[in-house]
């Protein structure tokens, strides 16, 4: 091991971690709640989409809606009007698989120039219909006339692109912009423009069909004729880029909705599906499922999922890993998708203004303006101390998932690199264990998952100074050398895994020396640059059991710790217990529940045996996600304690859907099942399956194991739950294992 001497000498850095006015630029402001608003979402690809529930996007501060791509808002403002006047909402919905947003509506009441009712509501009615494909927002509204008259009417569509880069939305402030350049117009067609800082020209094509009757740089006006009982179909795409869309729109709509749903479909079948005997977590994992598939982009490499909607929908290399992890049982394309990306976009110099160093593996990528001027150091950005280590833990699973030894080693050389990146440079004052320090000013302060400036803290509320060394940060490094052992001993380099294995038994010890705290009843959360302990309690403990770095004898304390009612409200465990002096139910990191730390919480307390708290855990999310609209688990909730008959208390700027949120309940079962896979003795096993009181009975189907699919169930008999094979499962043996 090569001790690296923390950057102390750069302008503004204390240990690498002073706290600057930099640090600040990328929190993302609570000027209004996103819960509130409860946007309607689409995605596919560079693209996503915000609307409310009537469709629109209003443009106005504080407002997120809008059309997104890469980045950039290229739609800022989209608003329907009939005889100038808003139609009423009537209902608004997301299909299932999250393909199409469909709009009802209908026209108020049209008063006479002397204030008389001269069409009442509700004889007028507008279905919208929209999606995302390949860049474009397509939309359809048919109008029909329900009354016994005919009207003459008029539909006005107004519209704006004011080509704000996403950091400015989430609250950033820019001293100069580029040039939004003007309109140019045609009979049935409009494109917006605007020439970047950065010298790249960004576009909103409009394409109207019917033509309308007017057409201007702001609005789209149709004016229709509608007998009794007739229909009429109006025809919107939003394309983001320079496209050669071939044919009428009304086909164009068609098509690519097909291929759309289509995309979905195909995406659907490479994974195993869940079917329960309670109808509602039903919905909820079908949700799930419907948005790892949404948040998913087709790259080069495999499926990638973006991490959430609207201030994440990029790709982050932590998010992506740990989504990957969720829900590698059931769909390990997804897998090999992240891991191939980011094998290739492994750091291979230094740069200091990305916090890049050989062989680390990525934070998160930006396409924007900002980013692209360096105004945020996000272009390719590597400062996550916990990226590096789980791209090593997911290769791992990934091989011990599915024996694709051919894939595993076209990626050696990217696993080596990171194995050589913690012991040459996670590793930055030669104590044995990997801490982080940014290496300017510009970067994230806090480079863990909990990255709030605010988040790592001594028990009297003092922050910590750097470097720092995190609880769950070990964690991943022992589960990265666990997996080394394994990959090194797949491949006949037994010397290899020999030296792995020794370097996590030791750091268990090591580890356990510094970090345990008999007193606390738990680990403590970091030690600081001057290797004072954090004596606070938090779920990064649970991390810890997640990947076995815990002694056997100190689980049942941690375990107890973190479902005592200062950290377990009733949904979830708390990010730190209510007892700590930076205790804040409403805060991002600081006493927060999300639904991702919770369901490595509760796979840590299954590796332990402790089958009943992880079901604790796994009723309080799924009861969580029954009071959320469309029963989508969001990014966190406020940790205050569940009350009998009310929700959660939501936070105000979650992310929804969220990636690694949306594959937590899938987690869930997993951890409640005990499902292990043994590819080379071609074997599934259930270690004491449980399955939580909500659920008398559940079924996987198409769960893959070599290249056999079968249909599994699970049935509750009394205290035990009774595994049945439901197909043949040729020579793949199913094990139940007894604790």
């Amino acid at each position: 091991m090569s001790p690296i001497q923390p950057k102390t000498d750069l302008p503004g850095i204390e240990g690498g971690q002073a706290l600057s006015g930099a640090q600040t630029q990328f929190f993302i402001p609570a000027t209004a709640s996103l819960h509130e608003r409860r946007p309607r979402t689409l995605k596919h690809g560079d693209s996503f989409a915000m609307f409310d529930h009537s469709g629109d996007a209003i443009s106005g501060p504080g407002s997120p809606e809008g059309l997104y791509h890469r980045d950039t808002r290229h739609l800022s403002h989209l608003y329907l009007t009939i005889n100038g006047m808003r139609p009423i909402l009537l209902s608004s919905a997301l299909r299932d698989d999250n393909a199409m947003l469909t709009c009802d509506l209908t026209n108020p009441d049209f008063l006479n120039s002397d204030g008389a009712v001269a069409v009442e509501h509700d004889l007028i009615h507008l279905r919208r219909t929209r999606f995302l494909w390949k860049n474009a927002l397509y939309e359809r509204i048919i109008v029909r006339n329900f009354d016994t008259e005919t009207h003459h009417i008029t539909l006005n569509l107004s519209f704006a692109a004011d080509f704000t880069d996403l950091f400015e939305i989430r609250g950033m402030t820019r001293s100069q912009r580029g040039t939004v350049l003007a309109p140019r117009i045609a009979a049935a067609d409009i494109l917006l423009g605007y020439l970047g800082l950065d010298g790249r020209e960004r576009q909103t094509h409009l394409h109207f069909d019917p033509k309308p009757a007017e057409l201007t740089e702001s609005q789209a006006r149709f004016d229709i004729t509608i007998a009794p009982g007739e229909r009429c179909a109006l025809f919107t795409r939003i394309a983001c880029e320079p496209d050669e869309a071939d044919g009428a729109l009304p086909k164009q709509f068609l098509k690519s909705l097909r291929d759309a749903m289509q995309a979905l479909k195909a995406a659907s079948k490479r994974g195993a599906s869940i079917h329960s005997s309670n109808d509602l977590f039903n919905e909820v994992t079908r949700r799930s499922v419907a948005d790892i598939l949404m948040l998913s982009t087709d790259t080069e490499f495999g499926p990638y999922p973006y991490a959430g909607i609207p201030w994440f929908s990029t790709v982050f290399g932590r998010d992506a890993i740990i989504t990957a992890l969720e829900t590698l049982w059931m769909d390990p394309s997804m897998a090999r998708g992240v891991l191939g990306y980011l094998a290739a976009h492994q750091a291979t110099g230094f740069d200091p203004a990305a916090d890049a160093e050989p062989g680390k593996i990525l934070h998160e990528v930006r396409q924007g303006e900002m980013a692209e001027l360096g105004e945020v150091p996000f272009r390719r950005y590597y400062g996550s101390i916990d990226s590096t280590p789980l791209f090593i833990m997911l290769a791992g699973a990934y091989l011990e998932r599915t024996g694709d030894m051919a894939f595993l080693s076209a990626i050696l050389p990217n696993i080596e690199a990171a194995l050589a990146w913690i012991d040459e440079h996670g590793d930055r004052d030669g104590d044995g264990f990997v801490e982080y320090g940014r290496l300017t000013d510009q970067g994230l302060q806090n480079q863990g998952w909990k990255d709030s400036h605010d988040s790592i803290f001594h028990a009297d509320g003092s922050l910590a100074r750097g470097p720092i060394a995190l609880a769950e940060v070990q964690a991943y490094v022992y589960g990265a050398w666990k997996a080394a052992e394994n990959i090194f001993a797949a491949i006949a380099r037994p010397d290899r895994a020999l030296h792995y294995h020794d370097m996590a038994s030791a750091l268990r010890d090591r580890f356990d020396a510094a970090f345990f705290d008999m007193d606390l009843g738990t680990y403590a959360l970091a030690l600081d640059g001057d290797k004072r302990p954090c004596r606070v309690r938090s779920s990064n403990a649970g991390h810890v059991l997640y990947t076995g770095l815990a002694r056997p004898e100190r689980a049942a304390t941690v375990v107890h710790t973190l479902m005592t009612p200062a950290s377990f409200s009733g949904w979830g465990v708390r990010t730190i217990a209510s007892t700590e002096k930076r205790y804040n139910p409403m805060s991002y990191h600081n006493g927060s529940i999300w639904p991702h730390d919770n369901a490595l919480i509760a796979s840590g307390f299954s590796r332990y045996g402790y089958q009943h708290e992880a079901a604790r855990i796994f009723d309080g999310l799924f009861a969580a996600a029954t009071y959320v609209d469309m029963m989508r688990l969001p990014e966190l909730f406020c940790g205050f304690p569940r009350r009998r008959s009310q929700g959660p208390t939501f936070y105000p700027v979650a992310c929804t859907p969220q990636a690694w949120s949306a594959a937590a309940p899938l987690a869930l079962i997993q951890s409640s099942l005990g499902l292990r896979f043994d590819v080379a003795a071609n074997q599934i096993s259930f270690e004491a399956p449980t399955l939580p009181a909500f659920l008398q009975s559940l079924t996987l189907r198409r769960l893959v194991l070599g290249t056999v699919k079968m249909d599994i169930g699970f049935v509750r008999s009394g205290d035990q739950v009774v595994v049945k094979p439901l197909c043949p499962t040729g020579a793949t043996r199913i094990v139940t294992v007894a604790r």
